[in-house]
């Protein structure tokens, strides 16, 4: 018994000095309770499970943000936002239990050895992954690894009969926040942002950069299920486009005191009309600045109403390299509205539900079916139009979705991965004739039309996985799925930006931005309060 004593006091003493925080009766509760358990409880105990445990289920009764994270998950969560990795550079897909190389990171390690895209790797370091089941987790664990590291690979490539052995040497491999930068015509740039990372105020100045010297006077900003990331890139970004002394955002909480982010005088689009693009999937930094740029009227919103995260997160790390992300404050627009949408402690579920009760609801088709109470209600800051806060941005103009090219033969073609197989089988077997007939993006994006084999081709597929044709609905999802393969067939032979170009061209939301950005009285109309119904 004294041997337990020590023990839990040890334990307690050890916590109580390392701590940075004043330990409540609570805190000291739970301390004991973890120091009893390992000395007196009857059988082996796994210390680790049981206090990972714990954390999870103290930080699940806080809010939904706040969470416990592995220290495998740490440097997994982080790649994405920090803009680079160590691997072998090169995109991927597992299809049907083999690995085809979709692109090689241009001066990669893949690339500077002789890797295509189009191969399929069979091998990793002597160890068979092709038609072994493997999930994408453990096919990255084998290629990722520190920079100056070997990794042995074989590869099947098309027309060589025997495998091709290739030494990859791993190094830093970039990871960029923009996925497509082009004009739409001669004075209307398009951005596309997927992320906020630690690299991406850079590559939108450079991309702002690039546009302005082509001509741009009135920019598209894509943040379309852009979830968020780094708050700093939003800051900066809202930066560009607001002139000097402009509160951007604050931050508050009740053990943090407010924090106020002001614009400066180095925006460089400070001028000329900017629509920016949001839905359902648009949060956190998204959200930040989406805000910052309506409540100062600098822009029109499109779209649908964003996610609706306005917590802030201190990732605060403990020993064993694992950490906590908390939530500490919360961050408002520069009228003052929180945009965090309700939750109830504990009720993950309904929390991560949230969107699909949207759908139910009717919210994603019809404006009217979205009720703020007027406590919730402001005015902007210089035209004094009403927007309001409580969960996400709405958009100044609504684009609802499109349900009329839905239908469950599409549904199930799609998410039984058909469609995507059809298409790297094309891209398999006529990548060269492809590019042959099309030499630049430019001219597959202008000429470009899907045959009716390769149509077929997906029926075909469809009715191998038992989905049964149904001609009435084939022809209601057409577009759809003849625009998935032109887009993907691009991507893979060509690059992200131009699978983004097709896709917009199908888009009701980007069409309805280009209308409103050439359309001197809508776009003047949007920022001075007059409501406009979607007209297709």
């Amino acid at each position: 018994m004294k041997r337990v004593i020590i023990s839990a006091l040890s334990f307690f003493v050890i916590l109580s000095v390392s701590a940075q925080f004043r330990m409540s009766e609570g805190s000291k509760k739970v301390a004991t309770t973890m120091a009893i358990i390992e000395n007196m409880y009857v059988d082996n105990v796994d210390d680790e499970k049981l206090s990972e445990d714990a954390i999870k289920a103290l930080l699940e009764k806080l809010d939904p943000h706040s969470t416990y994270i592995s220290t495998d998950e740490v440097k997994e969560m982080n790649e994405p936002l920090e803009g680079n990795f160590d691997g072998i550079g090169i995109s991927f897909n597992m299809l049907t239990d083999t690995l085809y190389i979709i692109e090689t990171i241009p001066g990669g390690p893949s690339e500077k050895v002789g890797l295509r895209a189009g191969d399929k790797i069979m091998y990793v370091n002597d160890t068979l992954i092709a038609g072994q089941k493997r999930s994408n987790k453990d096919i990255m664990s084998r290629l990722k690894g520190p920079k100056g590291t070997t990794v042995n690979v074989k590869v099947l490539r098309r027309g060589v009969p025997e495998l091709l052995d290739f030494k990859i040497t791993r190094a830093k491999i970039p990871i960029y926040s923009i996925d497509a930068t082009y004009m739409l015509d001669k004075n209307t740039g398009y951005i596309r942002i997927s992320r906020f990372g630690a690299t991406t105020t850079k590559e939108f100045q450079e991309s702002l950069a690039k546009l302005k010297k082509e001509g741009m006077e009135n920019l598209i900003l894509d943040l379309e299920s852009n979830g968020g990331g780094y708050m700093a890139p939003a800051i900066d970004l809202s930066d560009e486009f607001l002139d000097k002394g402009k509160l951007i955002v604050y931050t508050e909480g009740l053990r943090q005191p407010r924090r106020d982010e002001i614009s400066t005088e180095k925006g460089s689009f400070e001028k000329g009309k900017l629509v920016i693009l949001i839905n359902e999937g648009s949060a956190s930094a998204s959200e930040i600045l989406s805000g910052a740029i309506q409540d100062w009227d600098r822009g029109v919103i499109v779209g649908r109403r964003s996610f609706g995260k306005g917590l802030v997160q201190r990732q605060i790390p403990l020993p064993d390299n694992s950490m906590i992300r908390l939530t500490v404050a919360r961050y408002y627009t520069p009228t003052g509205r929180s945009i965090q949408k309700p939750y109830t402690s504990g009720d993950l579920m309904s929390y991560n539900m949230d969107v699909i009760d949207r759908y139910n609801k009717g919210e994603m088709m019809h404006a009217d079916s979205i009720h703020f109470p007027d406590s919730l209600k402001y005015k902007t800051l210089v035209n004094e139009r009403i927007v309001y806060g409580g969960g996400g941005i709405m958009p100044d103009y609504f684009v609802p979705l499109d349900t009329t090219s839905y239908s469950v033969y599409a549904r199930n073609i799609v998410n039984r991965g058909i469609v995507y197989k059809v298409a790297y089988g094309e891209v398999d077997n006529h990548r060269d004739e492809i590019k042959n007939s099309y030499p630049t993006k430019e001219e597959f994006f202008k000429k470009y039309v899907v045959p009716q084999s390769l149509l077929d081709k997906v029926i075909a597929a469809g009715e191998e996985e038992k989905i049964a044709y149904n001609e009435e609905e084939f022809n209601k999802s057409k577009n759809i799925i003849t625009t998935q393969l032109k887009a993907l067939l691009a991507r893979d032979i060509y690059d992200m930006e131009t699978s983004i170009k097709i896709f917009n061209e199908n888009s009701d939301t980007y069409q309805k931005a280009y209308q409103i950005i050439h359309d001197d009285n809508m776009y003047n109309g949007l920022l001075n309060g007059k409501k406009y119904k979607y007209k297709k």
